[in-house]
């Protein structure tokens, strides 16, 4: 792994994705409770590609994808979104969203294996910043296991959809596309949201109608902006500039907002496990993304 450094606008990006991003796990589950997952999800994903319309518009950006670049991006779409955000939405329907959100960033031992597969280095730090990082899952998961063990179906999916992720950071870093992200998000997104259409119409059926009502829309609405127009488009933008050990460390916060967020919504009170656990992922994005000093001989 070689030495790079965050510039202030990727620092900027990942407070606010890891904040809208992490919020998102209750929201999730919250929304779920009250629509079918996958539905929901097409929706969310109908919506967030109408929003991107409106900022490509604005900005002049275009989203236009050269015919040769097709190809590349519909299998880069595969593991970043179909399976990503087909597995995972299933994933938060059976378990809670702090046991989610936990299991779907244990991404970064995905990606360094797969980086291994194609022969990626990780250097001593990037490993104790991996192992800082799953001790840190593992101390959030200490006080679910009883719960996790009733759900084996839920934790297989989750696990599953970490593993696309990984996997998908990793090609997104190999094989760069040279697009703009939002066009790059918006090209994976069209594959993406006939895949979950299908999935919907078999898995769940057409009986339960259009959303209706502010508590079926408003989640939707915050993941079309929020997640899909905002975050998936800026964390393509880190992912395919940061190695994926850095880019996959750096979004370790998230699971934690996770977590604090949902004990907030449902009145839950965090344990010394969450609070030692922030501490840890804190340590593990210092040790990976903070440059190291060179000492000059004599000083």
């Amino acid at each position: 792994m070689h030495s790079f450094h965050l510039t202030r606008r990727q620092v900027q990006l990942l407070i606010v994705v890891t904040l809208v991003w992490g919020a998102n796990w209750p929201v999730m589950k919250f929304a779920v409770g009250h629509y079918p997952p996958i539905s929901f999800r097409t929706f969310c994903m109908i919506l967030g590609m109408v929003a991107m319309w409106v900022i490509a518009a604005a900005s002049r950006i275009s989203l236009r994808v050269p015919r040769d670049k097709i190809p590349l991006v519909m299998m880069l779409a595969l593991p970043n979104m179909v399976g990503w955000h087909l597995f995972c939405i299933v994933g938060v329907s059976q378990l809670s969203s702090g046991r989610a959100a936990i299991l779907g960033y244990t991404m970064p031992v995905w990606a360094v294996l797969a980086g291994l597969f194609w022969g990626n280095k990780v250097n001593a730090r990037g490993w104790v910043g991996l192992a800082l990082a799953m001790l840190a899952a593992l101390l959030l998961l200490s006080s679910e296991f009883s719960a996790i063990a009733g759900r084996p179906q839920g934790v297989l999916i989750m696990c599953t959809a970490a593993a696309l992720w990984g996997l998908g950071t990793v090609l997104i870093r190999r094989y760069p596309t040279g697009l703009h992200p939002l066009a790059l998000t918006h090209a994976m997104l069209l594959p993406t949201i006939v895949c979950m259409a299908v999935a919907a119409f078999i898995l769940e059926g057409t009986s339960h109608g259009l959303p209706s009502g502010f508590l079926q829309w408003w989640p939707i609405f915050y993941n079309a902006i929020g997640v899909f127009a905002f975050c998936q488009v800026a964390w393509f933008s880190l992912a395919s500039s940061l190695p994926p050990i850095a880019s996959s460390l750096s979004v370790m916060m998230i699971p934690v907002v996770g977590v604090f967020g949902g004990s907030l919504w449902l009145g839950e009170v965090p344990h010394w496990q969450d609070f030692t656990a922030l501490a840890l992922i804190i340590t593990a994005m210092s040790v990976v993304l903070i440059p190291s000093r060179t000492v000059k001989k004599g000083v």
